[in-house]
C-alpha cells in the first residue's frame, strides 16, 4: 500500500468556489477508484487559492482480477437473441461456452496496477468537474475554474503519469507567489504539506482559517479593541492566502458618523476587512485587514494602501447619507409612485397603503395593542428608503437605513424601530403591527392574481412570507383570527384593482390562502420536532384560525400522548381499529340505538 497525492494548480480559485470543489474532489476520486475496485483508506483534501489538493491515504497495489458468468439466451434462440447478447458482452460466438442448451459468457478480467486506475480517474476528474462556472483558455479544450497551470500525481514516491489537455503530470510545484515562486520538487504525499510550509504556503484552509482568526483577535486586542464576530469573513479570507496576515488599520474618527451597518458592510463586502469595536461594544474607527505576505515593513505601507482605499468608499457613504438627511421621508415615500411593485398590482405606493390599512385594523380590532396613529405612520414610511441614495448603494439595508432617517429626522422611536425591523420577526407593538401586515398584504396580493407557489416554485417567497407571519404570530402570542385578516387584505387588494369580479373572488381565494398557511405550520412544526400525527389530528378539526390556540392544542395532545394515560388510549384505539379493519366493517350513518346495547348505550 501507498499514500497518493493530487495537486491540481491553477490559477487563483475564488475563494466562494472552494469548499464545495474540495468535496466534489474528494467524491469524485472516491467514486472512481471504488468503480474500478481499488481500495483506499481515508481520503482528505485541501486547498489554496492556487491549488486544489487530494490526499489519499493506503491506497492498494492493484485491483483483483475477477471472473463473471452471464447467463445468455438458449442455443436454439433466434439470431437476433444471440446478437444482442454478443453486443452487450463485448464476445464472439467461438468465446462463449455452451452449458446444457444454454449459452453463456465468461468474462476474465485481470488485476490493474492503482496507477493505471488512478491515471483514468484523475483524468476524468478534471474533464468533467463540476464547476459553478468555468473557462477555456489559449486553443485547448479544457474548461476549468481559472486556467490549469500543473498537476502533480504521485503514488507513494512514484509518479502517475497523466496528460491534460498538453500538461503533463509530475513532481513539481511553486510555492508562495511572492515569497517562493520558483519550483518545489515534491517527494510524495508524507513531505507535500511541510514542503510547501517551508516555501510559504499553508495547504491546509482549515489551519489559514485558525491563523487568522487568534492573529486578527490578537492585533485587535493589542490595541484595547475586540473583532466584530464574523465567522464567514474569516472562511473568505483564508481562501484568499496562501500566507495569512492580519494587520490593523486605522480610519478617520469622522466616518463613524455614518450608520455603523454601512460602515461594516463596506469594509466587510468590499473589502474583506474585519471590523473592530471598543470596551463599549461601539464601533471603533479601525479595522483588521489580512495580507498575503510577511512585509518587510511590518506591514505599514499595506495597511496605508488599505487606509486609502477605505477611505474612498467611506466617503462616498458619508455623501449618499448626507444627501438622504436632506430629503424628508414624507418628499421619499411619494417617489414611490414610481416604483412598479408588480404590473398587476401596482405600485410599491399602493403596496404601501394597504399595508397601512392592514396595519392599522390589527390595532384597532385588538389583536396588537399599540398607538394606530403611530402604526400608520410607520407603514406609511416603511418603504420610502428604497428611493434613497444608501439603499442604492446597499440593498442590504433597506429597513435599516430608513429606520435611521426616521429617527436622525424626529420620529418617534417607536415608527423608527418599526420602519428599522418590519423585514424581520419584531417584538415590539407597532414593529410587529408593521410587520405583520406587510407579509399578509404580499400573500393575499399575489393569491389575489392567482400567483400561487407551485412545487418547487416560488418566485414572489410566499413561503417565506406566511413562514415569518407564522413566527411573528407565535412569537408575540397574537390571538388573530386568519380568516378575518386574509378577509381584510384581499379587500384591500380588490379595491385597488377595482376589479368588479375580485370580491366575487374572495370566497374561493380566502380558504385558498387558509390552506395555504396550514400547510406552511405543519412544515415548520415537524421541523421543530411535533410528530406528524398529532398535527394531522389537530388540523383535522377544521374550521380553526387562531394559531396560538391551535399550536397550544398540538402541545396539549403531545404532553398527553406521553403519559402512561394517553398510550393506553392509543393501544385501545389502535387495537379496536385493527379489528373493525380485519372485520370490513364501516359505520353507514350515526351509531347508536338499536346499534348498541343498553349497557353500552349508557357509555355512549
Amino acid at each position: 500500500m501507498a499514500d497518493f497525492l493530487l495537486e491540481l494548480l491553477s490559477e487563483e480559485i475564488p475563494a466562494r468556489m472552494q469548499a464545495k470543489a474540495r468535496n466534489d474532489l474528494a467524491r469524485l476520486f472516491a467514486e472512481g477508484v471504488s468503480a474500478a475496485g481499488l481500495g483506499t483508506g481515508a481520503i482528505a483534501t485541501y486547498s489554496t487559492p492556487r491549488r486544489l489538493v487530494l490526499i489519499a491515504r493506503d491506497v492498494a497495489d492493484a485491483t483483483e482480477a475477477s471472473r463473471e458468468e452471464i447467463k445468455g439466451p438458449r442455443i436454439s434462440a433466434p439470431p437476433q437473441a444471440l446478437e444482442g447478447f454478443l453486443r452487450k458482452t463485448g464476445l464472439t460466438r467461438d468465446q462463449l461456452e455452451e452449458r446444457g442448451d444454454t449459452l453463456f459468457a465468461v468474462i476474465e478480467r485481470p488485476g490493474r496496477t492503482a496507477a493505471e486506475v488512478i491515471s483514468e480517474t484523475v483524468q476524468r476528474i478534471v474533464a468533467d468537474f463540476p464547476w459553478p462556472k468555468s473557462m477555456r483558455w489559449g486553443s485547448g479544450s479544457l474548461r476549468w475554474v481559472r486556467p490549469l497551470q500543473g498537476i502533480v500525481a504521485i503514488l507513494g514516491e512514484e509518479i502517475v503519469p497523466v496528460e491534460i489537455d498538453g500538461i503533463p503530470s509530475g513532481a513539481a510545484t511553486v510555492g508562495h507567489r511572492f515569497h517562493h515562486p520558483g519550483p518545489i520538487t515534491i517527494g510524495g504525499a508524507e513531505d507535500y504539506v511541510e514542503k510547501l510550509r517551508a516555501c510559504h504556503v499553508i495547504v491546509d484552509h482549515e489551519e489559514r482559517e485558525r491563523l487568522i482568526r487568534l492573529n486578527a483577535q490578537a492585533v485587535a486586542a493589542d490595541a484595547g479593541l475586540n473583532l466584530l464576530d464574523d465567522e464567514g469573513l474569516i472562511v473568505e479570507n483564508a481562501g484568499l492566502t496562501e500566507w495569512p496576515e492580519p494587520l490593523l488599520g486605522r480610519f478617520d474618527p469622522d466616518f463613524l458618523d455614518v450608520p455603523r451597518e454601512v460602515i461594516v458592510l463596506t469594509m466587510r463586502t468590499n473589502q474583506k476587512y474585519f471590523a473592530c469595536l471598543d470596551a463599549d461594544a461601539n464601533l471603533a474607527p479601525a479595522f483588521v485587514c489580512v495580507a498575503n505576505i510577511s512585509a518587510s515593513d511590518g506591514g505599514a505601507a499595506i495597511v496605508e494602501g488599505n487606509r486609502r482605499v477605505l477611505a474612498a468608499r467611506l466617503s462616498d457613504a458619508r455623501f449618499f447619507w448626507e444627501q438622504d438627511l436632506k430629503v424628508p421621508l414624507e418628499e421619499q415615500a411619494t417617489k414611490l409612485d414610481g416604483i412598479v411593485f408588480h404590473e398587476k398590482l401596482g405600485t410599491v405606493a399602493d403596496k404601501v397603503e394597504r399595508v397601512a390599512k392592514l396595519a392599522r385594523w390589527l390595532v384597532e380590532s385588538g389583536v396588537i395593542e399599540a398607538d394606530a396613529d403611530q402604526v400608520e405612520r410607520a407603514a406609511c414610511f416603511a418603504k420610502a428608503d428604497l428611493v434613497s441614495g444608501m439603499v442604492g448603494e446597499f440593498p442590504e439595508l433597506q429597513g435599516v437605513i430608513g429606520g435611521y432617517l426616521a429617527d436622525a429626522q424626529g420620529q418617534p422611536k417607536a415608527v423608527a424601530n418599526a420602519i428599522r425591523d418590519h423585514y424581520s420577526a419584531p417584538s415590539e407593538p407597532v414593529s410587529v403591527a408593521v410587520a405583520l401586515a406587510d407579509r399578509l398584504d404580499t400573500i393575499c396580493a399575489f393569491f389575489a392574481i392567482d400567483q400561487k407557489p407551485t412545487g418547487s416554485k416560488d418566485p414572489f417567497a410566499l413561503r417565506r412570507a406566511a413562514i415569518g407571519s407564522l413566527e411573528i404570530i407565535v412569537r408575540n402570542g397574537l390571538r388573530l383570527g386568519l380568516i378575518e385578516a386574509v378577509r381584510g387584505g384581499l379587500a384591500n387588494v380588490a379595491g385597488q384593482l377595482k376589479d368588479s369580479e375580485a370580491a366575487h373572488r374572495l370566497d374561493r381565494t380566502a380558504p385558498e390562502i387558509l390552506d395555504f398557511f396550514a400547510d406552511r405550520l405543519k412544515v415548520q412544526q415537524r421541523d421543530a420536532g411535533v410528530r406528524h400525527d398529532l398535527i394531522d389530528a389537530v388540523f383535522s378539526l377544521g374550521s380553526e384560525d387562531d394559531v396560538v390556540r391551535l399550536l397550544a392544542r398540538v402541545a396539549a395532545l403531545q404532553a398527553y400522548t406521553e403519559t402512561e394515560e394517553g398510550a393506553d388510549l392509543l393501544t385501545a384505539y389502535k387495537r379496536a381499529a385493527n379489528i373493525l379493519k380485519k372485520e370490513r366493517w364501516e359505520a353507514t350513518g350515526n351509531v347508536g340505538g338499536s346499534d348498541l346495547a343498553p349497557e353500552e348505550a349508557k357509555l355512549i
